[in-house]
């Protein structure tokens, strides 16, 4: 495997970290082992800092596939809390408003579901890197805008129920879903649609394309396998 001329490397990534510091660190570790200033490396799709999973790393000459790479489907398994809202549609912010949650039943779970299901309009999160002119529009959140941002068409193949607990009222699914899918603002929207509110607490993409989650390392296997690649090319 030549990281110079370009490979591809799938990590699982840490809760509470960025993508481009995934990215950082990776390519810290990959730079000092082959004893070069700087690898050439870039993300095929980023996650939240509050999500976990499939991150695909392109390295020197892969670098040009991202934007192919970005179009692959991806899926994801997503925990949503029922009756409450955060700005961030997740635990980013805290709770702003409460909902009633009596009438939900796993009943109208499964015959709301279906309608986010197919070619859909979605708006994008305030606190989210979406460009408004020539700024993030988290950036702009941070500093107390209340813009909105635009609908926008994305595609979603599917949505499974895996869990209700309608004791703590909290919604387990797996989305299969297209290119600028947030599922964040897919737990909103769902939240609405039962009659109430939703967010996120917890968020894991288990595919990109054909990877999935036990194809990839994490930080403390990286630097073993790192080692086997290199030796192999020896």
């Amino acid at each position: 495997m030549n990281f110079q001329e370009g490979a591809y490397i799938y990590i699982n990534k840490p809760y509470r970290m960025s993508s481009f510091g995934a990215l950082a660190h990776i390519r810290y570790v990959l730079s000092k082992r082959l004893h070069v200033k700087r690898v050439k490396m870039g993300h095929a799709g980023t996650l939240d800092p509050l999500a976990t999973g499939v991150l695909v790393l392109c390295t020197g000459k892969a670098t040009k596939q991202i934007e192919a790479l970005q179009l692959h489907s991806k899926e994801y398994t997503a925990t949503l809390q029922l009756g409450a809202t955060t700005p961030s549609y997740d635990l980013e912010h805290e709770v702003d408003a409460t909902y009633p949650t009596a009438h939900i039943t796993r009943e109208l779970i499964e015959q709301t579901l279906p309608r986010f299901v197919g070619d859909i309009m979605q708006r994008p999160p305030l606190f989210s890197a979406c460009k408004v002119g020539g700024d993030r529009a988290y950036e702009l959140a941070r500093k107390g805008s209340d813009h909105q941002l635009a609908e926008k068409p994305v595609h979603i193949d599917e949505i499974e129920i895996i869990d209700f607990d309608p004791e703590k009222m909290q919604l387990q699914i797996r989305v299969g879903c297209g290119k600028g899918t947030y599922i964040r603002s897919l737990a909103r929207d769902i939240g609405e649609a039962l009659g109430s509110g939703a967010h996120l607490t917890a968020l894991c993409r288990t595919r990109v394309g054909d990877v999935r989650l036990e194809d990839c390392l994490t930080f403390d296997e990286f630097p073993a396998w790192l080692e086997e690649k290199l030796n192999i090319n020896d």
